[in-house]
């Protein structure tokens, strides 16, 4: 029997090779919200790397939910068909499958790129918005709270950029609803304020994410199409992980096929205890008490961990970011420890020992 990292998986129509998944990485590099070069080799390595499943970055479903001005985006046929040159390579080369994180940053939007220092824009800066008109730091403008048109414009965007991604080929959606955007910023106490239908009490708090993974759902019937969480705030009052586990049972009764497990991004100051799969038992705890399946993700680097995680069913597939950026080949080299197969591309049969 192969090591369990090497076993295939399906979720809903969709067969991956493996269960190794590329995160999604914010690059920072896109053109008023259009793929550009980097991107298609950035995506490309590891297109016949060896993973199951690859994630493009965060993408903003409308202008103003990008958190830079350089991220990528996808409210619009041109952004659409700027992504097709990165489809087309994944059809023609290699065995990964290929999906989209679809995004809106709400009140952490509208700031500069992470190596200039990733604040508030001081020049080009534009409004953003929130289920309240709380600041998410300290020198931070306040957000406009959405009211009930700003509301359906969000869960229109979320719709038309879901038809996009299956009008040009992508395999599957997450949904972002983790590390304080926007539809975090719903869920969490710390963000949402409001009471109205969509505050208060955790049915209120998750009605809105819910109506947009609806709307992302009926776009796309034939997608696996799933939601990224944060298990928990990390502070007291907040986002909790027995909440997580109800908003899972809740999406998985409307059709999510899966959730991408993290954590954090409420609060800029959070005490936040990371190490080696430290989000690991938040995966399996969502699984076991959700009944749905899970992707693991936080600091998972070496094969032997990974292949424990799965085996030991904390989680069904393992996510991982940094480890690819070292390494765009880890599943090759996972294998060899492991004593699995992993696919190589006849370019590069000559690498395979």
């Amino acid at each position: 029997m192969p090591p369990a990292l090497f076993t295939p998986f399906t979720l809903r129509n969709l067969v991956l090779q493996n269960r190794i998944v590329v995160s999604p990485m914010c690059q920072y590099s896109a053109e008023d919200g259009r793929a550009t070069d980097w991107h298609l080799m950035h995506l490309g390595q590891f297109a016949a790397g060896g993973a199951g499943l690859v994630w493009i970055e965060a993408t903003g479903v409308e202008p103003r939910g990008r958190i830079t001005p350089a991220c990528l985006g996808l409210w619009s046929e041109a952004h659409a068909k700027a992504l097709d040159p990165v489809v087309a390579f994944f059809r023609k080369h290699g065995g990964a499958k290929l999906g989209i994180q679809l995004a809106h940053a709400g009140r952490k939007a509208s700031t500069d790129v992470p190596w200039r220092g990733g604040k508030p824009l001081a020049s080009g800066a534009w409004e953003s918005v929130s289920a309240s008109a709380v600041p998410f730091d300290a020198g931070w403008p306040a957000p406009r709270a959405l009211d009930a048109a700003g509301l359906k414009e969000v869960r229109e965007a979320f719709a038309a950029a879901a038809r996009r991604a299956v009008s040009i080929g992508l395999d599957a959606i997450e949904v972002h609803s983790a590390h304080g955007y926007l539809l975090h910023q719903f869920l969490s106490p710390f963000s949402n304020h409001r009471r109205d239908e969509y505050g208060g009490s955790l049915e209120n708090r998750m009605r809105f994410p819910i109506e947009v993974f609806d709307a992302v759902r009926q776009s796309a019937p034939g997608l696996a199409v799933g939601v990224r969480v944060s298990a928990t705030d990390w502070a007291d009052g907040g986002w909790t992980l027995d909440d997580t586990v109800a908003y899972a049972a809740a999406l998985k009764l409307r059709g999510c096929d899966f959730v991408d497990v993290s954590s954090g991004g409420s609060l800029p100051k959070a005490k936040i205890p990371a190490g080696p799969g430290f989000q690991v038992p938040f995966a399996a705890a969502v699984r076991l008490d959700a009944v749905i399946p899970t992707i693991a993700v936080g600091f998972i680097t070496e094969p032997a961990q990974a292949e424990q995680i799965v085996a030991s069913g904390e989680a069904d597939l393992v996510a991982m970011a940094r480890a690819f950026l070292d390494d765009p080949h880890w599943p090759w080299h996972a294998a060899k420890v492991l004593g699995a197969e992993a696919p190589y591309p006849p370019q590069y049969a000559r690498a395979k020992k």
